[in-house]
């Protein structure tokens, strides 16, 4: 994975993405507060789902240096394709037991989610994807692969690893400011948190939480 570009020591502003969206209108409220990606869900168990045709219609109003960014997990490869030909996907995320090499034979920038399951060794863990452009640590549930709404013990993350993760898991307006100002990730994820029910993205807390982001970052200014 990339090492942090600044060397500085200069603060660098903390990357939002929005996971999970399904509407226009979400879209277009994750674009309009800010959001640096928007996440759209190719796994059919989850409540967040869309199919490849939805997904292009709702990414081909997506401004330029936004990026789209297609989440599976454990996929075929036929389906992989397909995404990149027809939805005009950015970055590929990876949710499920794929390896390197897996992940890399598509051509396209891709970051690996990996889960904190208990006693999971995470220095050996995370050098095991060094093609991916980005490391996104999530919460642990053994029959879900994403996606739960649930935080773990960020303590865990080794610290010479904090600038350099997308952190996810049980974020939401009201947490966020503490997970950066704990941990200064590279970037954040939220799905759940900005949701009115499962599934269902709310404007409001889309926009609440991009300011609370923002609002953070100027502490470090």
């Amino acid at each position: 994975m990339v090492e942090q570009v600044l060397e500085s020591g200069a603060p660098m502003r903390t990357r939002i993405k929005i996971c999970g969206l399904r509407e226009h209108e979400h879209v277009l409220a994750a674009v309009h507060a800010g959001a640096d990606a928007l996440g759209f869900v190719f796994y059919p168990p989850s409540p967040r789902a869309v199919s490849p045709a939805e997904a292009a219609e709702l990414i081909a109003g997506i401004p330029p240096f936004v990026t789209s960014v297609g989440l599976v997990v454990n996929p075929q490869p036929e389906l992989v394709e397909q995404l990149l030909n027809e939805c005009n996907i950015d970055l590929l995320q990876f949710h499920g037991d794929e390896d390197d090499a897996f992940c890399r034979q598509f051509g396209r920038p891709f970051i690996k989610a990996i889960r904190m399951a208990p006693g999971l060794d995470i220095e050996a863990t995370l050098e095991q994807w060094p093609s991916a452009r980005g490391l996104l640590l999530d919460a642990w549930h053994p029959d879900l692969p994403g996606g739960t709404g649930e935080q773990f013990d960020w303590s865990r993350i080794p610290e010479r690893w904090r600038s350099r993760i997308i952190l996810a898991g049980g974020l939401a307006p009201d947490n966020v400011a503490t997970a950066i100002r704990t941990l200064h990730p590279y970037a954040v994820d939220v799905s759940g948190g900005v949701e009115a029910s499962k599934g269902v993205k709310s404007t409001q807390r889309i926009q609440a939480f991009i300011a609370a982001v923002r609002q953070e970052d100027k502490h470090h200014d």
